[in-house]
């Protein structure tokens, strides 16, 4: 066992220069890696490079030939950091690299996700994506004090909590109360382990180990327990804690002891591991919940007029609401937008992906939550579904439409398909509504309507919008500057 640091990282100053360099340096670290999200992380740093390069300097653009460790090198060598607070383009850059650099989940990368909010919020101290990379960089660093707090202030300065944030908050309290309570029962069971408490924790532990190793356990376990609890009092990462937890607990099981005892601290570990994983659940039934097959989805909207309502720009000055809401179910998408006079004020189905929270809080007769994997797909449920906010929700056979009922596999279709894709299809292949109609479609050509959260996502470059724009016109019944009728 190696020496274990705490790893909590306050603010460095958030120089830009500092962080462009550090970029820089990062870069070079990439070169040749095999790793596909280290591929995709030094792809966001060559973004960075050429925003950097056009964005308040006198530098050129750079050439595309260049590779991108020298051509940022040379950005911050030759170009004098823009004055004042960062250009949005360059602040947007420079989360999109922070953001993929704590998908690697290496230190190196997160250690770089948290310099880059360091920065950001040196210059923008109310930065919600800021706080937001912090507090996640800072979770993965083991440092659950500190992104706890950060966490905190990101909710201080939002009103839309699409990322669960609160949730999160309450998982890691909760769990860290149950590990505390671990801690103070293996105290309890072995009082002589307060005698090695105060020592090094990587020597205690050591000396424990060699006397298991000897069949000497009853010297032993003091030792481990006494480093257990260093290293509890020290805030040594979380990740360092629950692995030398997992082990005391795996050579206690060889040990012929009380069981009951064992049974005990077993139960307070599992729990407060599933509650970091998987987060508490105040209402495992969700309010109450229907859930509802692909057979029941189809009985409910069965002879009625839907309208699926884009997030678009031009929905937001359509002037639409009141045709809107003469349809007999309107399915909104996502983050939507509710402005009565151009959108409607009636949400009958929310179709969303998984991966956000947006409007799961909003009443709505029927819930439809996309997802590719299963295991994502669960999680987000049981940690985003606000009880009482829907009467159905769709079951694992409505998960995937595309892919589960149309079996589109990659070779089909090889784009990731959107939500607003997966449910047209769903209810194209279902084709039991006299009126189909798509409110607004214009694949973004107008810009996103969303709630104010929301508007900063990214129109991610993994979908087929082409192709999807294609499947819809080679439907169409009729087009007009505001509707697309499939019926």
């Amino acid at each position: 066992m190696t020496r274990v640091q705490n790893r909590r990282t306050p603010a460095r100053g958030g120089e830009l220069e500092d962080c462009l360099r550090a970029c820089a340096v990062h870069s070079g670290k990439l070169v040749g890696s095999l790793d596909r999200r280290r591929t995709e992380l030094a792809e966001q740093l060559r973004k960075l490079l050429v925003v950097f390069s056009t964005t308040g300097t006198s530098a050129p653009a750079p050439a595309p030939a260049q590779g991108a460790t020298a051509l940022l090198k040379r950005a911050v060598k030759g170009a004098a950091a823009p004055a004042g607070s960062i250009p949005a383009d360059l602040l947007d850059a420079l989360l999109a690299v922070g953001n993929k650099a704590l998908e690697c989940g290496y230190d190196d990368e997160l250690n770089l996700a948290l310099q880059i909010s360091d920065t950001v919020l040196a210059e923008r101290k109310n930065s919600r994506a800021g706080w937001r990379l912090r507090a996640r960089a800072l979770e993965a660093l083991g440092d659950e004090p500190e992104a706890v707090q950060a966490y905190e202030r990101y909710l201080e300065l939002t009103s839309e909590d699409g990322f669960g944030v609160a949730a999160r908050i309450t998982g890691l309290r909760r769990a860290a109360e149950r590990e505390r309570e671990l801690l103070a029962l293996l105290r309890r069971q072995c009082p002589r382990a307060a005698d090695f408490a105060r020592g090094p924790a990587t020597d205690v532990w050591a000396e424990g180990l060699a006397l298991h190793a000897r069949g000497d356990w009853d010297a032993a376990e003091p030792r481990l327990v006494g480093a257990l609890l260093a290293l509890s009092a020290d805030e040594a990462p979380v990740a360092d804690r629950q692995e030398l937890l997992s082990q005391y607990l795996d050579l206690r099981t060889g040990i012929a002891a009380d069981p009951t005892a064992l049974t005990e601290a077993v139960a307070l570990y599992a729990e407060q591991r599933r509650i970091r994983m998987r987060g508490p659940v105040a209402d495992p039934t969700v309010g109450g919940v229907q859930w509802i097959s692909l057979g029941e989805f189809r009985n409910r909207i069965a002879g009625k007029s839907i309208c699926l309502i884009a997030n678009s720009g031009r929905v937001g000055e359509s002037s639409m609401g009141t045709q809107i809401d003469d349809y007999d179910l309107v399915v909104r998408f996502n983050s939507y937008r509710i402005d009565p006079r151009n959108t409607g004020s009636r949400t009958d189905i929310h179709a969303t992906i998984h991966k956000h929270g947006f409007n799961w809080d909003r009443p709505v007769t029927t819930r439809l939550v996309f997802g590719g994997v299963s295991g994502d797909w669960k999680h987000s449920l049981r940690n985003r579904l606000v009880p009482g906010a829907q009467q159905y929700l769709g079951d694992e056979s409505l998960r995937w439409p595309v892919r589960n009922i149309g079996r589109l596999g990659n070779d089909v279709w090889s784009g990731i398909p959107t939500t607003g894709f997966n449910m047209l299809w769903l209810l194209d292949f279902l084709d039991v509504s006299p009126t189909l109609d798509l409110i607004g479609f214009d694949f973004y050509e107008s810009g996103a309507y969303r709630v104010q959260e929301a508007m900063k996502l990214a129109i991610t470059s993994v979908h087929e919008y082409t192709s999807e724009k294609a499947w819809v016109m080679e439907r169409a019944q009729s087009v007009t500057d505001m509707r697309i009728s499939l019926r």
